[in-house]
C-alpha cells in the first residue's frame, strides 16, 4: 500500500468513490480535500484492492505531529476499527482525524477504545444548517439578519448597482482580485502556512479550478466590481458545503445579503448547509450561532494505542 500525492488532476478519477459517501463532516468533499494542498501541507491516497481509498494527510517536518489519516472512503462499506487500526500500522500513522459522531455510535465506544484513544476536536465541529432558514430568514431570531439586509437593498438595489453571476473561469481573475484585497484587510500572509495563508492558496485553487472540480460559485459585483464570492460543493445526499464565502466588511449588510443568496442558488437541491468549523477562533464562533444551526457534526481524533 503506497500513498501518492494526491492533485487537482486526479479528480476525475476519484470523483466515484465519493458517489455515495454519508459522512456529515465538509473534510469528506474531494474537491475539499484536492485544494487545501502547499508546501506545507499535501493530501496523499492510496486505492485498495476492493475500490477503497484511503486518505493521508502530510505536513512537512515542523508540524510533523500533525500527520493523520481521515477515515476511508468507500461507496459500497464502512470500514470497522480493526481494519483501520491494520491500516495505520501498514502507513506508519498514530491517528485518524474528522472521525464523525455517527461513525463513533455505529461501532460503538467500547469496540472502538480497544484500539483508539477517542479525543474529541472541539474546534473541528462543524456548524450545520437548514437551507430552508438561511434562505428564508423567518421568524423574530432572524430580524437583525433582515434588517442589516433591507439596509443594504435601500442603498444598492437600484439602478442596477448589484450584479450577480456564476463564476466561471472568465471571471477568476476578478474573484482572486478580490481574495487579495479581502485578505489585505485581515492580513492572511502574516503567519506563512498560517490557517488564513492556507486557506487563501486553497480558495485559489478551488477558483482556477473551478469548472474542472465541478463545483457551483456564484459572484456579487456592486457599482461593477467583484465584492463577495461563495463557492459550494457536494457533500452527500442531503448537504451541500460551503466552503470559501467572502464580502467586503466595510459595506453594510453586504454579507447577510450575499449569505441568503448563497443559500438560494447554491444549495437548491439540498436540505442542509454546512458551513465549516469554526477552527476555535471566537468570533467566527459567535457569527456561525448566529444564524442558528440545526446541528453541530463533532469531529473526533482516533489515537492508536500502544
Amino acid at each position: 500500500m503506497n500513498l501518492k500525492h494526491l492533485k487537482i488532476k486526479d479528480y476525475p478519477n476519484l470523483k466515484h468513490f465519493f458517489s455515495r459517501q454519508t459522512y456529515n463532516l465538509c473534510v469528506y468533499s474531494l474537491p475539499s480535500i484536492l485544494v487545501w494542498n502547499s508546501d506545507a501541507y499535501q493530501p496523499c491516497g492510496a486505492i485498495l484492492h476492493d475500490e477503497s481509498l484511503i486518505i493521508a494527510a502530510e505536513f512537512e517536518a515542523t508540524h510533523a505531529e500533525k500527520r493523520h489519516l481521515i477515515l476511508p472512503i468507500s461507496p459500497n462499506r464502512e470500514f470497522s476499527p480493526e481494519e483501520l487500526y491494520e491500516i495505520a500500522g501498514k502507513l506508519g500513522f498514530d491517528k485518524y482525524w474528522f472521525v464523525p459522531d455517527g461513525y463513533i455510535e455505529h461501532f460503538g465506544r467500547n469496540r472502538i477504545e480497544s484500539f483508539f484513544e477517542i479525543i474529541h476536536q472541539t474546534k473541528l465541529e462543524d456548524y450545520v444548517y437548514l437551507r430552508e432558514d438561511l434562505a428564508e430568514l423567518k421568524g423574530n431570531k432572524y430580524s437583525k439578519k433582515r434588517n442589516l439586509i433591507s439596509q443594504f437593498k435601500k442603498e444598492y438595489d437600484k439602478e442596477d448597482r448589484i450584479a450577480v453571476e456564476k463564476i466561471t473561469y472568465t471571471v477568476v481573475p476578478e474573484c482572486t482580485d478580490f481574495l487579495e484585497k479581502w485578505c489585505k484587510e485581515r492580513d492572511c500572509d502574516k503567519e506563512p502556512g498560517g490557517d488564513l495563508s492556507c486557506e487563501k492558496l486553497a480558495a485559489i485553487n478551488m477558483l482556477e479550478n473551478i469548472e474542472f472540480l465541478e463545483v457551483p460559485g456564484i459572484l456579487l459585483r456592486v457599482d461593477g466590481i467583484v465584492s463577495a464570492f461563495g463557492v459550494a460543493s457536494h457533500l452527500n445526499q442531503d448537504m451541500g458545503v460551503l466552503h470559501f464565502e467572502k464580502a467586503f466588511a466595510n459595506i453594510k449588510g453586504l454579507y447577510q445579503y450575499f449569505d441568503q443568496l448563497c443559500a438560494r442558488l447554491l444549495f437548491s437541491d439540498k436540505k442542509y448547509i454546512n458551513k465549516e468549523s469554526d477552527m476555535g477562533m471566537p468570533g467566527l464562533a459567535q457569527a456561525k450561532e448566529s444564524y442558528y444551526p440545526v446541528m453541530k457534526v463533532r469531529a473526533y481524533e482516533l489515537k492508536v494505542k500502544s
